[in-house]
Formats: C-alpha cells, sequence, structure tokens
C-alpha cells in the first residue's frame, strides 16, 4: 500500500519520503532517485513496480532541501527549474538524505539495499555507490556522470543508455564502458533520453522493459541471492 513518510538527515533536515509496500515481507530494498522534476506520478509508478516484483521501496524527495512538493511537467520552462533546483542543492546534502532513506529501508526489514536512479538520479545512483555503499546500483541515462567516472565503486552497479539520447554524448557511454569493464553498460537502439518514462513522448516500451528485466536480474542477484 503506497504511503507517505518523513525521514531525517545526519544533520537533521527532515523530508518527504513516498513508500512503496511489497504485499509480503521484502526480499529486499530499493531506493528509487528522481530526475529533475521530483518525486512524480512517474517516479512513484517506478517505486510501485518495484513493491510489486517483492521489494520495499523509497523514493526520497530530494528537492525539499530547496523546495518542497515538486512536480514538474516535462516543458524546457520546468528542466530549466528543476535544474535551477539541483544547483541549489549541495552533493553532499543530497547525498545525506539518500543515506537517510537506505538506512530507513534497513531498519524496516530489507537487509540489502539497492539504489536506482534516472538522469540526475542516475548519476546520483552512481556517487552512492562511491561514497555512502548501498549493496548494488542501477543508473538510467545519468546525465552528468563523466564528472564522478573516476570514483572508486564499493558495490555491483549496470548502466542503462539510449543509443540515441541526444543529452548523453556515446562518446560518454564508452568512457563508462572503459573505465569500468567488470560491469554490464546496456545501450538500447532506438531509445533516447529519459525511455523509461511511461506516459511521456520519450518513452520507449520495448527497452523499458528489457531494462526492467535487467535491473530485477541484477537486483536478484545481489540484493536477494546474496542473502
Amino acid at each position: 500500500m503506497p504511503q507517505h513518510t518523513q525521514l531525517q538527515a545526519s544533520d537533521g533536515h527532515k523530508f518527504d519520503a513516498y513508500i512503496a509496500q511489497p504485499s509480503g515481507e521484502p526480499k529486499a530494498g530499493v531506493v528509487v532517485l528522481q530526475e529533475i522534476f521530483g518525486v512524480n506520478a512517474h517516479i512513484r509508478s517506478v517505486a510501485d513496480r518495484f513493491a510489486r516484483a517483492g521489494y520495499l521501496a523509497i523514493a526520497p524527495a530530494l528537492f525539499d532541501r530547496a523546495q518542497r512538493d515538486v512536480e514538474l511537467a516535462y516543458g524546457p520552462d520546468e528542466a530549466k527549474q528543476g535544474m535551477q533546483i539541483v544547483q541549489r542543492i549541495p552533493l553532499d546534502q543530497t547525498l545525506a538524505d539518500i543515506a537517510a532513506a537506505i538506512q530507513y529501508l534497513r531498519e524496516h526489514g530489507a537487509r540489502k539495499v539497492g539504489v536506482v536512479g534516472f538522469c540526475w538520479g542516475g548519476t546520483l545512483a552512481w556517487v552512492s555507490n562511491t561514497r555512502i555503499h548501498p549493496d548494488a546500483t542501477v543508473s538510467y541515462y545519468p546525465g552528468g556522470i563523466q564528472h564522478y567516472i573516476h570514483e572508486r565503486f564499493t558495490a555491483p552497479a549496470i548502466f542503462h543508455f539510449g543509443l540515441d539520447d541526444n543529452h548523453i554524448p556515446q562518446t560518454v557511454v564508452e568512457e563508462v564502458r572503459h573505465e569500468y569493464p567488470g560491469f554490464s553498460v546496456f545501450i538500447y537502439p532506438g531509445a533516447g533520453h529519459a525511455f523509461n518514462r511511461d506516459g511521456n513522448a520519450s518513452y520507449n516500451e520495448a527497452a523499458a522493459k528489457l531494462a526492467q528485466q535487467r535491473t530485477l536480474a541484477h537486483f536478484n542477484e545481489f540484493l536477494v541471492a546474496a542473502h
């Protein structure tokens, strides 16, 4: 049953989070990290899908430090607004919020916790891997990941990129592949940026479904089978 809760980061900041509960005991936990449009209907639906797959899922409202209750549409003006909010929040504070979400899952029955993120959240998932030690991560079309590409990983990771992404050059994709040859870097022909965003023109159903299968296989291997 979907619900909301309030989390508290290590620096005392209190913020909202969307919770999606599995029908039975959770087999693991998943933190779902938003795009620059807030914890909107799409991000909540992603958390819901993980719950249906047996995971306790949480989507922390990472914009709460700058502006609460942000749910933006997908136009260029809204994208600009979202980027302006991102720039107002120091990275270490965002990571503190993600760490609080991981801790919440561990305190509510998840022995292992994965982090999955989309665009801005995809990069945050990777930086979470290198700095705050979840048990596995998945990054969908992580814009800006090239700025953190040389950081040392602490957990297994996979990456999803659209071949036709006009926001992330293929040179960045190849840099990720070269830097981390032991990790799967999946490229989806015919898919552009935000190909997982159902209900939007960017959605690519075939790519989204295959990426979801691969994501669940990754989490099942490193969060569930590793128990």
